[in-house]
């Protein structure tokens, strides 16, 4: 598949903050660009750059040779195209809607029954990054399409390939995301910890972020440790010594819900209770690959 990048016509489905921001790059970049919303009236600054609206979704799609599809979730994909499918035959369609793997499976089946070529894409940025410094997005599916392209997407962030899987942009999305929000958790138990103490929340993310970020570079080690499947290699942290019973005592004497800390401790307990107390930390990772 061979395209010129520059002179290739783009239609954008979707203007949530994502896809306003994904089609802002694009129109910036000089691409001719078409937008389509579901509720019309948000595409007024886009147009005043240069993009053009669509009044409906199939006068979108007729106009590009490259459809982005940033929609609010699967079932809206389907909503969306599914009446298209003959439209977008012979077409390319990325689509960065967050999905499950399985559900970006069945969008990759449903397009090659359809005769369009398909790449998902998992994004890792919020819509202020967009174009910036950090903002990176993930894809799977057609190889062809991601080479083909490549020099587009990179205007949106670093561009990951992951393979032909369609599903595997999501999973790695996902499993980020789960990362994140936990962390995120962790961080809010904290700030309820000490709140009660006087301290502000702002005083205590300029103690956090800087000891958190530290603590990643474990990241690396626990991943060694993970993949030779030996979690009694010396140097690590015994299950037995990093109980949070503290942790949880501590929380509820601050009046604060244990639930983020206790659910730490319960994947620890049960390796313990399992006979693995002496084994490092990082076999937890047995107790949420086997739910009890």
């Amino acid at each position: 598949m061979a395209v010129d990048n520059n002179s290739v016509q783009v239609s954008v489905l979707g203007l949530g903050e994502m896809g306003r921001a994904l089609a802002d790059a694009l129109v910036k970049a000089g691409h001719g660009t078409t937008v389509w919303n579901r509720t019309p009236g948000r595409a007024g600054d886009l147009v005043a750059q240069g993009a053009r609206a669509a009044d409906t979704a199939g006068e979108a799609v007729r106009a590009g040779d490259l459809v982005i599809a940033c929609l609010l979730d699967h079932a809206s994909v389907h909503e969306v195209l599914d009446p298209l499918a003959g439209e977008l035959a012979g077409r390319t369609l990325i689509n960065l809607t967050t999905t499950s793997p399985a559900q970006a499976r069945e969008s990759a089946e449903w397009a090659a029954r359809a005769g369009i070529a398909y790449l998902d894409g998992g994004i890792m940025a919020t819509p202020e990054m967009i174009g910036g410094p950090g903002s990176s997005i993930l894809y799977s599916g057609s190889g062809e399409v991601f080479d083909a392209y490549k020099e587009l997407l990179d205007l949106w962030g670093t561009s990951t390939y992951f393979g032909e899987d369609a599903g595997l942009a999501c999973l790695y999305d996902l499993a980020l995301l789960s990362g994140m929000y936990v962390m995120f958790a962790g961080f809010l138990h904290g700030v309820a910890m000490v709140t009660p103490a006087g301290v502000t929340a702002s005083e205590f993310a300029a103690l956090a972020a800087p000891f958190m970020t530290a603590m990643t570079s474990g990241f690396e080690g626990f991943a060694a440790v993970v993949d030779g499947g030996d979690y009694t290699v010396e140097g690590q942290q015994s299950l037995s010594f990093s109980q949070l019973g503290d942790l949880v005592d501590a929380s509820a004497d601050q009046g604060v819900g244990t639930e983020v800390i206790a659910m730490v401790q319960a994947l620890i307990q049960r390796q313990i209770d399992a006979g693995h107390g002496e084994e490092g930390f990082a076999r937890i990772i047995e107790s949420i690959r086997q739910p009890g």
